[in-house]
């Protein structure tokens, strides 16, 4: 008891004293630094995607990988333009044979994954998929893999305090490579989706994809299930609330939309060698 109570007192003020700012001026948890969560997701990418890899999960059908790699290319062009620093990043994108899970996602760093399960089931217009994948890439412009690496990390204050102050460098990495991978499937805030649905629905407009489209991808996601919501859309909040706001964004889209002209295009590694 007298070795917990040093640990939870060390806690606690690592949970008050480790705060950021969002890109919108929202105030986050942050007890890992961007640079630890993107070479923690690293960590955690090259383990969840061996894995799939073994399981022969990899999708290697070149019509659905270049779909795929195109649309992420485009967004990731003006992800880099949005945050310069992330044209650093080592970008890639796998596709995950996994026809019942709804479900997509990007890392810190740039890594992403997107399940067959929403290709098959929701049916996405290139714009739409431009729309899911946009979104998570903004979830990682916007740092929310650190944030929800702290959630997590936060859920036990004791693991928090022994990680930081192990003397085995092992053991915290180990630490924090969990919490990456436990990042992945924890539900974003509201706060932060928000976030995602703001930055995410121009990025594609700036990439060439039609901003309504994010309307109509959250009305089909929002039939998707039989009673019961998908992965994706149980940790993305689908409401009137949710697509009444994207509505409103849209003609403030349409303008980059409209532009038109060349869509540049970023290198982005995918299939197996992505790894």
């Amino acid at each position: 008891m007298n070795f917990c109570k040093p640990l939870l007192a060390t806690a606690l003020v690592l949970l008050v004293a480790a705060c950021a700012t969002s890109p919108t001026g929202r105030r986050q948890l942050m007890l890992v630094s961007e640079e630890q969560a993107i070479s923690s997701s690293r960590q955690a990418y090259a383990q969840e995607m061996g894995k799939y890899q073994k399981e022969g999960k990899l999708v290697t059908d070149p019509k659905l990988l270049e779909r795929v790699r195109v649309i992420t290319e485009r967004l990731v062009a003006q992800a880099v333009k949005m945050r310069p620093d992330s044209a650093q990043w080592q970008w890639s994108v796998q596709v995950i044979d996994d026809p019942k899970t709804v479900n997509a996602w990007c890392m810190a760093g740039g890594r992403m994954a997107v399940y067959t399960g929403l290709i098959k089931k929701v049916d996405p217009t290139d714009d739409e998929l431009a729309q899911v994948l946009g979104h998570e890439i903004a979830h990682a412009l916007a740092n929310h893999t650190a944030e929800r690496m702290s959630t997590a990390m936060a859920a036990n204050a004791g693991i928090i305090a022994a990680g930081i102050m192990s003397d085995k460098p092992g053991q915290a990495m180990a630490i924090a490579a969990a919490a990456a991978t436990v990042a992945i499937k924890l539900p974003n805030s509201r706060a932060s989706e928000n976030e995602a649905d703001q930055i995410g629905i121009e990025l594609a407009a700036r990439a060439g994809y039609d901003p309504r489209a994010a309307v109509t991808l959250w009305q089909k996601m929002a039939k998707v299930g039989d009673g019961a919501p998908p992965e994706w859309l149980s940790t993305h909040p689908s409401d009137a609330t949710r697509q009444d706001r994207l509505r409103a964004l849209v003609p403030k889209m349409m303008p980059y939309y409209q532009a038109g002209g060349e869509r540049p295009r970023h290198p982005v590694r995918m299939g197996p060698a992505g790894i």
